[in-house]
């Protein structure tokens, strides 16, 4: 049997998976990455240690962590899900943990393993992978394509387009006829310069809650004083939650943050349960609230409360402040940060013109689109490579049906 050709433009998640999926005795199959590596943002993912799934079971679930796409990945998620992704793993010898707030990660905490495995697979199969190849343009004439790279010409039964969502790659599936959603950041920092966190960086806080009042939105979660200004995974919610918004708002809105998670009136019921049971102390001492020390002599600063003042003499116009920075601390935001481990836009290929039964183009049936150059993206956690894994094994289960 003379084999069919297939491109798969991409070598990242999407793209591998895909082929070490697909059917070496049907397919010759050749990867074109445009990078002098594969794979670079499964090696950057998790500080390295890649986040490879979540450990959410339940497709119906799944699905809230994605603020594009929900709707379409529905159908996708009850064909191969996390649990499908960690078994394919598995009965490939990579064994992997489920953390306590349910990311998923390789036990060998190293994103090389995944790395290791998929082109692996691919060299198995010996499908081929060129790396340092931009593509430029995409024709289909009659059954076939030609794909031109800035140095050769390609031709292909089939296209798998994984690019990601470069600039370049989105104008080059805009030319194959395809509406393209504009891309915008999604999991992002927020650029803050304020008093409250000067010289704090590294200064984090389990349970904060965040704001926008602008745009009625707000998440909770692990908030970080960063150098530029704050981050963690409630601001991160908030940037991809609100991607879009926040784009037309170039970026420069309020925040208001609460760096306790609970309300001022909790708040002040604790300060007072605290008072009474020490009330020698001085509020320089005091340890009443789970944040560290520095920042909690930062705030009676702000307050304009002397730290050697007895907690006992402590005024209600004191108090109030106190709670006030610590509870409803509003902020003005200046710009982004790139949360680098997890570049992610919102934005893409339009979504009602894939069909996701098959990752099938509507516009050129030999067409399949998968990855994050899709208008689908998810919040950190390794839901965005679940989208990946998802899709990229649909492809593979219609091609390896389809009869020649």
């Amino acid at each position: 049997m003379i084999k069919k050709q297939i491109i798969i433009v991409g070598g990242g998640a999407s793209g591998f998976f895909c082929a070490a999926n697909l059917d070496e005795s049907k397919y010759h199959v050749t990867i074109l990455e445009q990078n002098s590596d594969v794979l670079q943002k499964v090696k950057i993912s998790g500080g390295g240690r890649c986040n490879v799934t979540h450990g959410c079971f339940d497709p119906k679930e799944l699905v809230q962590f994605y603020p594009r796409g929900s709707k379409e990945l529905l159908s996708v998620f009850h064909k191969f899900q996390p649990a499908d992704m960690m078994e394919w793993l598995q009965e490939r010898g990579v064994c992997v943990n489920i953390e306590n707030d349910q990311r998923v990660f390789p036990e060998s905490n190293s994103s090389q393993t995944i790395i290791d495995l998929l082109t692996g697979e691919v060299r198995r199969k010996n499908f081929e992978v060129r790396t340092k190849q931009v593509v430029t343009e995409i024709l289909q004439t009659d059954s076939h394509f030609t794909v031109h790279t800035l140095s050769e010409t390609f031709e292909a039964d089939y296209v798998i387009y994984t690019t990601g969502s470069a600039p370049k790659s989105l104008k080059i599936i805009r030319q194959l006829g395809h509406t393209v959603v504009e891309a915008v950041p999604s999991l992002f920092t927020f650029n803050i310069k304020n008093d409250t966190l000067q010289d704090l960086m590294g200064t984090s806080f389990p349970s904060a809650e965040v704001s926008l009042p602008q745009l009625k939105m707000e998440e909770s979660g692990p908030l970080l004083i960063t150098h530029w200004g704050l981050s963690g995974p409630a601001i991160l919610k908030l940037s991809a939650w609100k991607a879009r918004e926040l784009a037309q708002l170039k970026y420069k809105f309020d925040i208001v943050v609460n760096f306790l998670g609970s309300d001022a009136e909790d708040a002040e019921k604790q300060f007072t349960a605290y008072r009474v049971a020490n009330p020698k102390k001085t509020i320089g001492n005091a340890r009443i609230f789970d944040i560290t020390n520095r920042f909690w002599h930062r705030i009676l600063f702000l307050a304009k409360v002397d730290l050697n003042k007895n907690i006992a003499n402590i005024s209600t116009a004191e108090l109030r402040r106190i709670l006030e920075y610590l509870c409803a601390n509003r902020m003005s935001v200046t710009g982004k940060s790139t949360y680098k481990d997890e570049f992610v836009t919102a934005g893409g290929v339009e979504r009602k013109e894939i069909n996701f039964k098959t990752m099938q183009s509507k516009v050129l049936p030999d067409l399949f689109i998968a990855g994050e150059v899709i208008d689908i993206d998810a919040i950190t956690g390794g839901f965005n490579f679940q989208a990946c894994w998802s899709e990229a094994w649909l492809i593979a289960q219609k091609l390896n049906s389809t009869e020649h």
